[in-house]
């Protein structure tokens, strides 16, 4: 009988153990690093330090193919220089190496974040592919980039997020370990298994307007994204949807919420 008991109160435990794993499961995903603190600027080397040094799953990263052919970070299609606003992806590096972030930092190749991202102790790496004017320029990027993370042995690392459908085909083509969520907000979990993505990855009004598809991603074996949720009202509604992450430009501020 003692036996019994033992066995009925360890799978109690173990079930118990599990729920609350299920219940802080929910993650932080740092929009374009930490950056809104001293020091730091958007998708600067210095924002994705200071999100591996507060602790959250991810920090994003935005990724264009300069005109000779070099992947580097930048969220806007165009950078001002010198007072000219010039496009990123027509534009050669030695040119884009002229752009100035807001902390003073010139901007940096895909290269140069790798290098920074090896010295990271937690943090994973959301790389955003942006789309560009032909799928020509979107392959090229998504080779480059793959082929440099496989160099490094970062594959488990990284995870790659897109606005664009050919991004995904591509990078599910390429790697099909990959974790790779779609952006854009038109496709439901069904539509998202058709092509093979890990998830959805979509602005929290599509949630607003489609809250069952939580679950649906979630009874699919998909994971569920939330983006960029600042407001304490939408990032508690974020929460008690469970999404799995929430990417925002506060991230103290959710995973304060998180862990209420």
């Amino acid at each position: 009988m003692m036996k019994i008991k033992t066995i009925i109160l360890t799978s109690i435990l173990s079930m118990t153990s599990l729920f609350s794993i299920n219940l802080m499961a929910q993650q932080v995903i740092a929009h374009r690093g930490y950056w809104n603190t001293s020091g730091s600027a958007q998708n600067s080397i210095a924002a994705l330090m200071k999100a591996d040094s507060i602790g959250v799953y991810g920090s994003e990263v935005d990724i264009w193919l300069s005109s000779d052919g070099v992947p580097v970070v930048n969220h806007d299609a165009t950078v001002t220089i010198d007072g000219n606003k010039v496009s990123v992806q027509e534009s050669p590096l030695n040119v884009l190496r002229n752009a100035k972030l807001g902390n003073g930092e010139v901007m940096p190749t895909f290269e140069e974040y790798l290098n920074a991202f090896e010295k990271c102790k937690t943090v994973k790496l959301i790389v955003e592919f942006k789309t560009h004017k032909t799928a020509e320029q979107e392959n090229l990027l998504v080779e480059k980039v793959l082929e440099m993370v496989k160099n490094r042995g970062l594959q488990n690392k990284v995870e790659y997020i897109s606005f664009g459908l050919n991004v995904v085909n591509k990078i599910r083509e390429l790697d099909k370990k990959a974790l790779t969520y779609y952006l854009n907000g038109d496709l439901a979990p069904e539509g998202i298994n058709t092509i093979g993505a890990s998830g959805i990855d979509y602005h929290y009004n599509v949630f607003y307007k489609q809250p069952l598809w939580v679950k649906s991603a979630h009874n699919l074996g998909q994971k569920v994204n939330v983006w960029t949720v600042n407001k304490p009202e939408d990032i508690q509604k974020m929460i008690d949807l469970k999404v799995d992450y929430i990417t925002t430009d506060e991230p103290l501020l959710v995973s304060d919420m998180i862990k209420k």
